[in-house]
C-alpha cells in the first residue's frame, strides 16, 4: 500500500486492524439498515381519524427514518469500497492526483478516497 513520504509502510497488522473495523462498520450498518427499513415497513398510512398535526408528525418521522436509512445505505458502500480497493491494492491512492492519502489519513477514517489536498479542493467548489 502506499504511503505518503515519512511515513512507514502499512504492516499486516496495520491493513488487518482496518479491515476489521470496516467489517464491522458493514455488520453495524447492515443490522441499523435492517432494523430501519423493518420500522418504515411497519408503519402504515395515515391512521383513521388523525388530524392535519398527527399526519404531519407522521410524515416527519418517516421521512427522517427514509434519511437515516439512506445515510446508513450511503456508508455502508463506502465501507465495501474501501475493502474492494484493499482487495484490488488501490487502496491508500487518491482516485483525483493519483498520490498516496495518507497512512495516518486512512486510519482515522479509513474510507477516504481522497489526499487531504483534493477534498480540500473539493469542498471549496
Amino acid at each position: 500500500m502506499p504511503v505518503r513520504h515519512g511515513e512507514g509502510n502499512w504492516t499486516e497488522s496495520e491493513l488487518a486492524d482496518v479491515r476489521a473495523g470496516l467489517t464491522a462498520d458493514i455488520t453495524a450498518l447492515e443490522a441499523e439498515i435492517a432494523e430501519l427499513s423493518s420500522h418504515i415497513a411497519d408503519e402504515g398510512g395515515e391512521g383513521a381519524g388523525d388530524d392535519q398535526a398527527d399526519a404531519g408528525a407522521k410524515t416527519y418521522e418517516r421521512e427522517h427514518e427514509l434519511s437515516l436509512t439512506y445515510n446508513s445505505r450511503d456508508l455502508l458502500a463506502q465501507n465495501e469500497r474501501a475493502i474492494q480497493r484493499m482487495d484490488a491494492g488501490t487502496y491508500g491512492v487518491c482516485e483525483s492526483c493519483g498520490k498516496p492519502i495518507g497512512k495516518a489519513r486512512l486510519q482515522a477514517y479509513p474510507r477516504a478516497t481522497l489526499c487531504v489536498t483534493c477534498k480540500q479542493r473539493e469542498e471549496r467548489r
